[in-house]
């Protein structure tokens, strides 16, 4: 487990992956990425239990992750190389002609580490869901986390995949929400107002838990709070601002699926820490 000063700077490269493969592709969601990338930090370095050298698409034995705004692609690239699932200069490949890495996860192309595709949004819920009840019929340990945007929580199969697993008792799914109040088109508060959803999932049978997305003490508490066995699956509503860590691309949607230019990225770059190294 990785302690939070090891956390803070493996967060800095991350955001550096982000901003140099969605400026190197031209194409890309950055803002989102960036706002997710303490939390997705935290889940793959310090939470989730995984191994790629024993990694199987059944993932049989470990804990799962399902991407269900698979638009934020860019981030679970980059915790998945610098995890060790395929060669970190494979990042420079993105969304590139006969990459494994396009712009929405597929499993198609045999990329370890991901166990369901993503494109259409709010489907990854199901899937989640899914999973985790074939673990519990299995005698699996394991548990299965899955990423939802705050705008995609207005897709109606959302709400059908909520309503399934408290019924089903599928407490060792834990779902999470990037709560950035932006979505492609603006602030979610103008496009269908879904606020109140710490009391809409509570409502629907899940243990609820509010979180601060940018502070490991709080990320890593919510976590933990997520492991209680009792018969309901968690819903962590982690607060987050779309595109953390860079000050022009922060607190707006305009960066929700906007490549930034060549001078941009220099920019950017250079209000991140390099610790790791670049691909």
């Amino acid at each position: 487990m990785a302690n939070i000063e090891t956390l803070k700077k493996t967060a800095s490269q991350v955001r550096r992956d982000i901003i140099r493969m969605v400026g190197a592709a031209k194409s890309g969601h950055p803002g989102g990425s960036l706002g997710i990338t303490d939390v997705m930090t935290a889940l793959y370095f310090s939470e989730m239990h995984h191994d790629p050298k024993t990694w199987t698409r059944e993932g049989k034995g470990q804990d799962m992750f399902v991407i269900s705004a698979g638009h934020l692609a860019p981030v679970y690239y980059s915790v998945l190389a610098r995890s060790g699932y395929f060669p970190v200069s494979e990042l420079g490949t993105l969304r590139k002609f006969g990459t494994r890495l396009q712009g929405h996860p597929c499993v198609t192309d045999h990329l370890p580490g991901v166990f369901a595709p993503s494109g259409s949004l709010g489907q990854g819920l199901s899937a989640a869901a899914g999973m985790a009840l074939g673990k519990k019929i299995d005698g699996d340990p394991g548990r299965v986390y899955v990423l939802l945007g705050d705008g995609e929580s207005e897709e109606g199969q959302i709400w059908e995949a909520a309503m399934w697993a408290p019924h089903h008792k599928v407490d060792n799914l834990v779902a999470f929400t990037d709560l950035n109040g932006q979505q492609i088109d603006g602030p979610t508060e103008t496009i269908t107002g879904i606020d109140n959803l710490s009391d809409k999932w509570a409502a629907f049978g899940w243990d609820v838990i509010l979180a601060d997305g940018h502070d490991f003490d709080s990320i890593l508490q919510a976590f933990e709070l997520a492991h209680a066995q009792n018969g309901k699956p968690k819903m962590i509503l982690f607060k987050t601002e779309m595109g953390h860590g860079v000050d022009f691309m922060a607190g707006t949607h305009k960066w929700h699926g906007k490549a930034p230019s060549a001078e941009e990225v220099e920019k950017a770059l250079a209000q991140l820490e390099e610790t790791l190294g670049d691909y």
